[in-house]
């Protein structure tokens, strides 16, 4: 009998735990030269907002230890755009097709999650953690008022599932969790980048033109593997994980904390084999660990 690596969310069963993380990914085009994308659990399209946005500025991406800051701005062609050119193609690569949507208001979220009840994807993910851009998004997340509001006002036009990607630059990631929860999200998606800032020592000004960037890579996989085990903790919903995870025990080792899948982002950039590879290698690590379902090990980390 074979490894078992499929994980059920709700009402859908993911072929295996592994899922690019969105803006990391495109809308699939660019990777699929690569590998048969059928192969991933789910696919996260980039954040798609009401109207094409231009996005930030450049300089938008900067390197720093261990990870990488960016600034990017939500740049995309707006939600008609996106279903007029990418749905069709995005939504038939033969795993779960999660689209992301970003707004700058909560009519904005409303209209997005109507305007794809007709869209054949499977899951709708709210983009309420963006940390560079300058209205909507994280103003929404750093607080449970308006994570209610957006997840309530959405709730209320989906037939779809609802998975809420929550920003760690709050208070309290479980409080923000649980208001999620609460407000009907079918699933929770963390961590989002978290607010840093580069230097450019010479000039003495910010190397991003936004002045600040969303961290993300290697430098804050502890954080959010704390954050996960707690939200994990905190709510009864499906957790989905993400935050520096480069490789298949760091995705084994966010799953053991809580989460029942990962999403893969700055690996992405800087391979486009690496979701693939992951998959591959998680088979590997499971058949050493003589696990032989990838679900056994959720939530299975015992603290002292």
């Amino acid at each position: 009998m074979g490894l078992d690596l499929s994980v059920r969310i709700g009402n859908h069963l993911f072929k295996n735990p592994i899922i690019p993380a969105s803006g990391t990914f495109g809308f699939g085009r660019e990777i699929e030269e690569y590998y048969d994308l059928s192969v991933l659990g789910g696919i996260v399209s980039k954040g798609i907002t009401r109207y094409p946005r231009k996005g930030n500025a450049p300089i938008r991406i900067a390197e720093t230890t261990q990870g990488m800051l960016n600034s990017v701005g939500l740049q995309n062609p707006g939600i008609e755009k996106f279903i007029e050119d990418e749905s069709i193609h995005f939504c038939s690569y033969g795993c779960v097709s999660i689209v992301n949507i970003a707004g700058n208001n909560v009519e904005e979220y409303v209209e997005m999650t109507q305007i794809l009840q007709t869209v054949p994807c499977d899951i709708i993910e709210l983009n309420l953690s963006c940390p560079n851009v300058k209205e909507g998004c994280m103003a929404f997340g750093s607080s449970v008022k308006g994570i209610e509001s957006v997840v309530l006002a959405a709730r209320k036009v989906s037939t779809k599932p609802l998975w809420v990607k929550l920003t760690p630059n709050t208070t309290s990631i479980t409080e923000t969790a649980k208001a999620a929860e609460n407000a009907g999200a079918d699933a929770v998606s963390l961590v989002n980048t978290f607010l840093g800032l580069a230097i450019d020592l010479n000039s003495r000004r910010p190397i991003l033109r936004n002045n600040y960037g969303g961290l993300s890579g290697p430098a804050i996989k502890p954080i959010a593997l704390r954050m996960v085990n707690e939200v994990y903790r905190a709510v009864s919903i499906p957790v989905i994980g993400m935050g520096g995870i480069m490789n298949a025990k760091d995705a084994l080792e966010f799953i053991v904390s809580g989460a029942s899948a990962v999403q893969i982002g700055t690996a992405n950039l800087v391979s486009p084999y690496a979701c693939n590879d992951i998959i591959n290698d998680t088979k590997t690590l499971l058949s050493e660990m003589g696990i032989a379902s990838v679900s056994e090990l959720i939530g299975t980390l015992e603290l002292w």
